[in-house]
């Protein structure tokens, strides 16, 4: 037996020095040493600056690939979004084109007929422009907060639309904002009028209700003629849309047979989600101008002269 190992000591091949336990106590006293002292004393900030200065070249280096290929993907997302507008801008032209065409004899037609039976003309609605703020905090209701307010002229109960058709009605007016419930509101109702078949009904908002966000037409017999397809636009009949405003379109009809009423769903014409500029329009209520007052018919009799 070699006399190494008689003095009970580990060879210097197995020798461990500090416990695992130890070294993990002293690690942990000196990070939460440097924490404190970094917080307190800021003693690592010119350090990590230096690094970060040394660190510099090479990150700007290494975000050059990275750049240049985001740079090419936008550049090439940008020409195939930029190439799906044009031809989507070529068919509307094309559809306005063959519309343009039809429209000065059916504004020739409808003033003949105007004056055949005796209508007056509608009325010219004033409008004014207004920019969405943000949208109301209560998620329960479907509402925005437009930019203009009673400084402004707006009322309650003026109608509000897009470019595309109806978006909804100011429902509150402050000094300088309004508040705007949209058409998919649960509590939204507007008259509409199916322009392909001339029937008329009520467009009521959905949002939330089956969880479709857009509108539904109520109380429509089953056998009643609706089409997935055809537009619903504004009646006129509640004397707050001027007619003939885009409100909807058609999406499903489901009949059935043990109900006496269509489940109608619709889609909204006007951009509910994420529009950002609107107009304003004046109730036809306000244009209306009041009923004369009624006039004595009743006129007092002279008395007549009594014979002699």
């Amino acid at each position: 037996m070699p006399l190494g190992t008689l003095d009970r000591t580990p060879p210097p091949f197995f020798k461990q020095g500090p416990s695992a336990l130890s070294k993990l106590m002293v690690c942990s006293a000196l990070a939460l040493f440097l924490m404190v002292a970094d917080v307190r004393f800021r003693i690592t900030q010119p350090i990590r600056a230096s690094i970060a200065t040394v660190l510099f070249p090479v990150q700007w280096l290494a975000m050059r690939p990275v750049l240049a290929v985001r740079t090419v993907e936008d550049y090439f997302t940008s020409l195939n979004a930029a190439l799906k507008n044009e031809e989507a801008a070529r068919r509307k032209l094309i559809v306005q084109s063959a519309r343009a065409g039809q429209v000065e004899q059916l504004i020739n037609e409808n003033a003949q007929l105007r004056k055949l039976l005796g209508l007056r003309e509608r009325l010219n609605t004033p409008t004014q422009t207004a920019e969405v703020l943000y949208d109301a905090a209560d998620p329960y209701t479907r509402k925005v907060i437009i930019d203009k307010g009673l400084a402004q002229g707006v009322e309650a109960g003026s109608p509000v639309i897009d470019e595309s058709g109806v978006l909804g009605q100011v429902t509150r007016v402050h000094p300088l904002i309004s508040e705007v419930t949209l058409v998919t509101d649960s509590e939204q109702a507007i008259p509409v009028l199916n322009t392909r078949t001339g029937n008329r009904g009520i467009a009521y908002g959905d949002a939330g209700r089956h969880g479709s966000g857009g509108l539904e037409l109520r109380y429509m017999a089953a056998n009643a003629d609706v089409q997935p397809g055809d537009l619903l636009t504004t009646s006129g009949v509640d004397g707050v849309y001027p007619p003939g405003i885009p409100v909807a379109k058609v999406a499903k009809v489901e009949r059935r047979p043990d109900s006496a009423f269509a489940r109608i769903v619709c889609y909204p014409q006007a951009q509910v989600d994420g529009v950002r500029h609107v107009m304003v329009l004046k109730s036809l209520l306000s244009q209306i101008p009041p009923r004369p007052a009624p006039e004595d018919a009743a006129q007092p009799v002279a008395k007549r002269p009594a014979r002699k």
